[in-house]
């Protein structure tokens, strides 16, 4: 698996399939918390420490550098800037679990360059079609129903700043096994049980899914 491909790989799925649901979880905009909350989600292991969200934003030239201090300061001065900022964050009582990515999709050079998005049924240049591109869930906090109450933030979110669509490109696992690095997108399910419309199949296992509210 290239470096790529495990760029955004959290473990969404075991925290996404199978949930259970109740816990007292709290999604707000990155904007009104503490970086340093954003840090204990990111992490210092694995891919989100080293993609920082930044992946879809960045140039191939600028990804292949590996500057991950750069990414780090990024999203940090994504989130510092006035506007609804680059996502969520998801609280289990006072404690840091989760991360959410969504913004409007002009946002995303890599998204609006891939073929993924070649079947959307909105322009690529729409200002109110909003993306969710990337779940983390800290490891001891999955199963606690965390991706579920991100995306439900996320749409509410997108919706009270103007949005008239929200785009997804999550994996199907019902169809068969998917590793964990492929699965930070999301799985299907959880965006159809949120209310998603499957737009088109872009391969066996990905769909585009969009809501309109």
């Amino acid at each position: 698996m290239s470096r790529t491909e495990a760029a955004g790989s959290s473990g969404a799925d075991a925290e996404m399939m199978g949930e259970r649901t109740g816990a007292d979880i709290r999604v707000l905009p990155v904007t009104d918390v503490p970086w340093d909350d954003v840090r204990t989600v990111f992490g210092t292991r694995g891919d989100p420490s080293t993609c920082w969200c930044q992946y879809f934003k960045v140039s191939p030239e600028v990804w292949k550098q590996g500057d991950v201090p750069a990414f780090e300061r990024a999203l940090c001065e994504q989130a510092a800037e006035s506007g609804p900022g680059p996502g969520m964050l998801a609280y289990l009582g006072d404690v840091p679990v989760g991360w959410c990515a969504i913004e409007p999709r002009t946002s995303y050079s890599r998204i609006l360059n891939s073929q993924i998005v070649k079947e959307t049924r909105e322009p690529l240049e729409a200002g109110d079609v909003w993306a969710v591109t990337c779940f983390v869930v800290r490891v001891g906090y999955r199963r606690r129903g965390v991706g579920s109450a991100l995306l439900a933030g996320a749409v509410e979110h997108a919706r009270s700043n103007g949005a008239r669509v929200i785009e997804a490109y999550p994996m199907d696992p019902r169809v068969k096994k998917i590793s964990a690095a492929d699965l930070y997108h999301g799985p299907l399910p959880t965006f159809e049980a949120a209310g998603f419309e499957t737009i088109a199949r872009p391969s066996e296992t990905r769909a585009l899914v969009q809501l309109t509210l």
